[in-house]
């Protein structure tokens, strides 16, 4: 015997039979109203609706995943939900995604890669039309290898792995890939502390195994050895993107570390951490050490003074992203077709933690 759905409160859930029956439709009608997957008449599509408004029908979202059809959701995949880097990307994917009636599912990972194939799965799972992996990723062929295979087991199911602001898995994975000009900006910003006469510059933050690290600073170093000032190992200072770990290092730094004129903290939550710990030792800041970081998120403009940063189209990432993998057909006439891959630009925003170097560099 065959049993019937029931709501919370005990009552039958209405069923797409329910639906046919009170619109004078055949259930086939009703399915491809739903699914939006063949043409109906605008007529019949009004009164199908309308039967399901007055039943309160709500699709089943399980069993049109087994029945092959899209959930029109796309899954974001993130490190912490709490970190401003995070949360404009993810408000960018989401305010795209509900542009094209979709439903935004964000998952945590904690920075434990294993989480994150497992988040892929589940996204895989519930037949989201594309999931979103956000931020660096750590060097690992058994990862990588990992990530690829579902990345051709997403595609064969129709959906699309969009790779945000980390490197691409090669030519063999199909993936979607939203990048920005990372070792540039931190080239960028290297030299702008150069070109005030900064040669002891601090960097610090930074997972040393995650791409971002890498390419930051790849870009830090480059800037140095153009402007030809020696690369000394004990002022590369890596370590977690957090305020803590800028806090707590800077304080050790300050004792005992090398001395500095300037410090390039790996992100704006590591020179906020920083900031504190310099001016609870009485050091000024830019007086006597100059500060910059990188993202431009709001902690940027709230710290005093100010601070010099990159900044990184967050939230314009988060909705490119979506683009790439979920074109609707509908874009402007006049802008450019959307690819598989793209890549943002960044930038200096100059305000007032830098200023030239006076002196020599001192042990605070």
């Amino acid at each position: 015997m065959r049993r019937q759905s029931t709501a919370g409160d005990g009552q039958r859930r209405a069923t797409v039979t329910d639906v046919a029956r009170r619109a004078g439709v055949s259930t086939a009608t009703v399915s491809r109203v739903l699914n939006r997957n063949y043409p109906v008449a605008e007529a019949t599509r009004e009164r199908v609706e309308s039967a399901m408004r007055e039943l309160g029908y709500v699709v089943n979202a399980h069993a049109r995943a087994l029945a092959g059809v899209s959930n029109r959701t796309v899954g974001i995949i993130v490190n912490e939900v709490i970190d401003p880097f995070y949360a404009y990307i993810a408000r960018g994917v989401e305010r795209e995604a509900a542009l094209g009636g979709r439903l935004c599912l964000v998952c945590c990972t904690q920075g434990d890669p294993q989480r994150e194939l497992a988040f892929i799965d589940l996204m895989h799972e519930r037949r989201a039309d594309a999931v979103v992996v956000v931020g660096g990723s750590i060097a690992d062929r058994g990862y990588t290898s990992e990530l690829a295979r579902r990345a051709r087991e997403l595609e064969a199911g129709g959906s699309k792995l969009v790779l945000c602001g980390r490197p691409p898995l090669g030519e063999a994975a199909p993936t979607a890939a939203v990048e920005y000009d990372n070792e540039g900006g931190a080239f960028a910003i290297t030299d702008h502390l150069l070109m005030q006469g900064h040669e002891r510059i601090l960097y610090l933050g930074g997972p040393p195994r995650l791409s971002t690290t890498r390419d930051r600073l790849a870009g830090h170093r480059r800037a140095l050895e153009l402007r030809g000032v020696p690369i000394d190992p004990d002022l590369a200072q890596p370590g977690a993107f957090s305020r803590s770990f800028g806090y707590r290092r800077m304080a050790e730094l300050l004792r005992d570390g090398p001395s500095f004129t300037a410090v390039f903290a790996a992100n704006d939550m590591v020179a906020a951490g920083a900031a504190q710990a310099l001016e609870e030792a009485g050091v000024r800041v830019p007086k006597d050490i100059s500060l910059v970081g990188y993202d431009d998120i709001p902690v940027a403009q709230e710290l005093r003074p100010r601070l010099t940063t990159v900044h990184v189209p967050l939230e314009e990432m988060g909705r490119q992203a979506v683009r790439l993998a979920v074109s609707g057909g509908d874009e402007d006439d006049w802008r450019e077709p959307t690819t598989g891959a793209l890549r943002l630009g960044t930038h200096i925003v100059v305000r007032d933690s830098v200023a030239p170097r006076s002196g020599r560099p001192a042990r605070v």
